[in-house]
């Protein structure tokens, strides 16, 4: 397999009274074509920031992103119109991402009708192609946001992104708003989409049961930064961060005669506005030495792909 998108020491920074907010700084990774990477990490970690940087809509404040091996870092607005139709986002509220005055019909056919190129019949075909994809009965088609619950709502949202066949789709917490059983019907259905079309998903999720089933992948990120990256089977079984260690602590068994044990992080948390050199994890993590506070380790590779940005991991899993 070939990587569809190489995103090469991106940043992004944001400018407030306090001084610069470092949202994403300095991600590196490539997901090959076919493929899910899911980013997991707390709120405020910068995994939204960084789909939104990698689809333009936000702007990079540094570094590279290739796209099909062309850099789309710096594009104008007619390459930038193309890309559109090959780069998509599934946005996390269902019911905010769509335009009450709408129909769904209206919805899903609004790309084309921007892209252009299409006559009526055949955007009122690819309507109601999308519409039976995604599991819609036709029957909805004239109906408006509010008149749907949140799974429908969502297949809406799923509707519109694939409709101008794209080949990478952003997925900013897809799931995350709807109840548990919605949740299952969603997450198959875009397997059975991705595996049916060859999309390539960035999964977006807070969620680390979740993000086990869908990726093939998994980025770790804290305070803008990746601090872990490996395959989804490798980084549940072993991880190699504090950070991640205490993540995976927190996911419920549904077992109540297996205990386990939960890692609480103590500390304060080192604020993203100018923050201070060293580890970012530092003041929470357990394991913190006194080079932690002065040097910001670099990831660092493992075996295969398995990557961990972390001064003292070696002594950390022989404990």
């Amino acid at each position: 397999m070939s990587s569809l998108l190489e995103v090469k020491n991106l940043k992004k920074y944001f400018n407030t009274p306090r001084g610069t907010l470092h949202a994403v700084d300095d991600v590196t990774f490539a997901i090959e074509e076919g493929e899910t990477l899911g980013v997991v990490g707390e709120s405020g970690c910068g995994k939204s920031t960084l789909g939104r940087v990698i689809l333009h809509l936000l702007d990079s404040t540094d570094g590279q992103i290739l796209f099909n091996g062309e850099d789309i870092t710096n594009v104008n607005a007619a390459k930038m119109s193309e890309l559109r139709k090959k780069m998509q986002i599934i946005f996390q509220d269902p019911f905010a991402s769509l335009n009450p005055r709408l129909t769904i019909y209206q919805t899903i056919r609004e790309p084309m009708e921007i892209a252009g190129g299409m006559s009526k019949q055949q955007m009122d075909e690819r309507v109601y192609e999308m519409m039976d994809t995604v599991g819609l009965a036709r029957r909805l088609v004239n109906t408006y946001p509010h008149e749907l619950d949140g799974g429908r709502r969502q297949r809406v949202g799923i509707a519109r992104a694939l409709v101008m066949n794209p080949k990478f789709i952003v997925c900013d917490e897809p799931v995350s708003a709807l109840d548990v059983s919605i949740q299952a019907q969603i997450l198959n259905l875009m397997q059975d989409i991705q595996e049916a079309s060859g999309l390539t998903y960035i999964f977006i999720t807070h969620d680390l049961s979740v993000v086990k089933y869908i990726s093939n992948n998994i980025l770790v990120m804290y305070l803008g930064q990746m601090v872990e990256k490996a395959e989804s089977d490798t980084l549940f079984a072993a991880p190699l961060h504090p950070y991640t260690k205490a993540l995976l602590s927190a996911v419920p068994i549904p077992d109540v005669h297996h205990e386990k044990k939960r890692v609480e992080l103590k500390g304060e948390l080192t604020s993203p506005i100018n923050p201070p050199d060293g580890c970012r994890f530092a003041s929470r993590c357990p394991y913190a030495k006194e080079r932690c506070f002065k040097e910001n380790p670099v990831p660092e590779t493992i075996e295969g792909n398995h990557m961990v940005a972390c001064h003292y991991f070696r002594e950390i899993n022989q404990m």
